[in-house]
């Protein structure tokens, strides 16, 4: 399993995991990322093979950002209407981008 909650992923006691410090919903790395996309889930298959005990944890040495302010900003639950509003707008529109891209890709 690849996961960026640690404390949950572990109590349920899975076989392999490969832990992110990263915003839940994006285990496998930052969206448009390929590299680092890839070395995560090069880093999951080599687990698979190279775990030599149940619930084995390997965390990947990837950093969502140099200095942590997105655990600031993820766990802010004090935000108005308004603001959860803006930035699910904000959100939407990367998504947006995301799929316009890998549509581009696939012509």
């Amino acid at each position: 399993m690849i996961g960026s909650a640690k404390d949950i992923v572990e109590t349920c006691g899975v076989p392999r995991f490969v832990f992110n410090d990263f915003p839940l919903g994006n285990s496998v790395g930052k969206p448009n990322d390929v590299a680092m996309q890839r070395d995560i889930l090069e880093t999951a298959l080599s687990l698979l093979e190279s775990a030599s005990a149940p619930r084995t944890t390997v965390k990947t040495p990837h950093e969502w950002s140099a200095d942590h302010s997105w655990k600031r900003d993820f766990w802010n639950v004090d935000l108005t209407p308004e603001q959860l509003a803006a930035q699910k707008a904000s959100f939407d529109r990367d998504k947006e981008i995301a799929r316009q891209k890998r549509a581009a890709e696939t012509r």
